[in-house]
């Protein structure tokens, strides 16, 4: 691997950055500002933070520059544009403030030495022929013209609508941060408190790791590895740090920091941002990855308190990496939760991690049991057949994880209550299982395997082995010419892969018969020892009959992936 030489690693400050008479520079191909209300909301919440408590600092992840080749005083900036860009408009939005006041005759000759010094320092020094000020941060060529023109001016644009949409961003951007300043009483009509809530708070107490490369190649291996694993990693480091800094005496340090090995050691450090997301869901509705530290800190900020913390991270480090995982010796005791699990495996299901945090604590082991069972049903029904939207059933899973922790559930019945308005019903799924096609190739055949084996066992009362059989296509993957007369191309290469026409068959048998004819196939097919293939009974195989087929296998399928609690 190529050696990334970083000329300078170390913590800043907005203030530090764009105070020192430095100029950062936006590559022309970057993409252009994309920030929206969110992103400006969470800033916003942290600063008010910072505002309330005089004593804390936020953390603003990385910073990646590029050094220029010419001058000492120029920089690209790789990563960080966006954070970059908003701070400065929050500058303008304060500036803009005390303007107001000196147009309102408010102590006019102090704001406005106040207003051009802050200028100087956050924006810029005017032009000495245009008398304009242009900005110490430069964006691409898409916004750079309006940030200069008219943000950093003050100049209200005569038509947003006519802007694109990045440069209606900026202004909205503005507009948002003018409007929140407002909502400061002790601030808003004050030149000096309004200098001080930017000198000392927003460019203060807003940290970056700065990362400072030599050239384009190391620039960019630093960008594509934080937005692979370094700003997760941060993260959990800065928690990490955190949480060591609470403890004052060497033995509690030394135990916390035994106590959290043990959890990065069983949860792994890639997956640690998640399973924590997962835990404060048991308490907090909603919890966005990049507000995991700002949660923890709001909530943990004493010894005991941090204790408290790690205890419960190490008894669920062990369920998370279960829950992913069918052989773990989790379920050593518990064979059925083991299938449940398994099945979870198979439909990718991870929203449902918080409920199963906060059942595993709370329900009996028959009913925890009972709750596998009813959400791999669910899962199967949701996410498998009809494809819904895996986002709206977080929110669910969220909300019940929180009334089972606080005593307000208390079974998988009321479980079911709760996600009943989004259980897919008998006529939707069996419409939609009619139609269900997935390719038996790479991950998604084990996931066919296990449809067959559900319905064959159904069919012939019988257990089966998932291993014991192949899976037979009845129209071939590679039909041969006498298949034309049934199926066209474009048929073909729309049911082959339907369930339909998919049956469970023993390998010597899949082996002889091929890509034979349907009479060969079916005449093999009654020799089967499984159930299904001698259900093949329909006189030729053509799209009707393999749509009739898959209809009745849909009616049986809704028996089989069905919750108990439904009355």
């Amino acid at each position: 691997m190529a050696q990334i030489n970083l000329l300078n690693t170390r913590t800043t400050t907005f203030g530090d950055l764009i105070g020192n008479g430095k100029i950062y520079q936006v590559p022309p191909f970057q993409r252009d500002y994309s920030w929206d209300e969110e992103n400006w909301e969470d800033l916003w919440q942290d600063i008010l933070v910072l505002h309330t408590d005089p004593n804390a600092s936020h953390y603003m992840g990385a910073l990646v520059l590029q050094n220029s080749a010419t001058s000492d005083r120029e920089f690209k900036i790789i990563d960080g544009q966006q954070r970059l860009a908003t701070l400065s408009i929050i500058s303008i939005a304060i500036i803009e403030k005390i303007q107001q006041l000196v147009e309102r005759n408010q102590d006019p000759e102090a704001n406005q030495e106040r207003q051009e010094i802050l200028k100087r320092t956050y924006l810029s020094d005017r032009d000495p022929r245009s008398l304009r000020y242009s900005s110490k941060l430069l964006l691409n060529q898409n916004n750079e013209a309006f940030y200069q023109s008219n943000l950093i001016n003050l100049k209200k644009p005569h038509n947003i609508r006519s802007l694109s949409k990045s440069n209606q961003l900026l202004r909205l951007a503005f507009e948002y941060f003018s409007k929140q300043l407002e909502e400061i009483p002790d601030v808003i009509q004050d030149g000096e408190k309004l200098a001080t809530f930017l000198t000392d708070t927003v460019a203060k107490r807003l940290l970056f790791i700065q990362i400072n490369v030599e050239d384009e190649l190391n620039a960019y291996t630093v960008f594509e590895t934080l937005n692979a694993r370094g700003i997760e990693l941060s993260s959990t480091d800065l928690l990490k740090n955190y949480l060591f800094s609470l403890f004052q005496g060497p033995d509690d340090l030394k135990e916390s920091q035994r106590q959290w090995r043990r959890i990065t050691d069983t949860v792994q450090m890639e997956k640690f941002p998640e399973f924590l997301r997962y835990y404060l869901s048991l308490k907090h509705f909603r919890v966005r990855r990049e507000r995991l530290f700002k949660t923890i800190r709001e909530s943990v900020k004493n010894p005991p308190q941090a204790f408290e913390l790690l205890d419960r991270l190490e008894n669920y480090s062990s369920l998370f990496i279960a829950l992913g995982n069918s052989n773990d010796e989790f379920w050593r005791d518990t064979p059925e939760n083991r299938q449940y699990i398994r099945e979870l495996e198979l439909f990718r299901v991870k929203q449902a991690y918080p409920t199963l945090f906060a059942a595993h604590q709370k329900f009996s082991s028959e009913d925890f049991t009972r709750l596998l069972k009813l959400v791999t049903a669910f899962s199967f029904r949701y996410t498998v057949v009809s494809s819904l939207n895996p986002s709206e059933l977080e929110t669910f899973y969220n909300k019940i994880a929180i009334a089972i922790t606080k005593d307000e559930i208390k079974s998988p019945q009321q479980v079911f209550q709760i996600l009943s308005p989004v259980y897919v019903p008998d006529r939707k799924f069996i419409q939609d299982f009619s139609l269900l096609s997935i390719p038996t190739k790479g991950q998604k055949k084990r996931l066919v395997r296990y449809i067959l084996c559900k319905l064959e066992t159904d069919a012939s009362k019988i257990e089966v082995n998932e291993d014991s059989f192949t899976i037979e296509h009845i129209l071939p993957e590679s039909p041969t010419d006498s298949w034309q007369q049934s199926f066209t191309d474009a048929q073909t290469e729309e049911m082959v892969y339907r369930i339909g026409n998919l049956i469970p068959l023993e390998p010597a048998f899949n082996r002889v018969i091929g890509n034979e004819n349907y009479s060969i196939k079916q005449e093999k097919y009654q020799q089967s020892i499984y159930t299904l293939p001698k259900k093949i009974t329909a006189e030729e195989w053509t799209p009707d009959s393999l749509a009739l087929r898959q209809r009745d296998l849909a009616r049986r399928a809704a028996h089989i992936w069905k919750s108990d609690f439904l009355t």
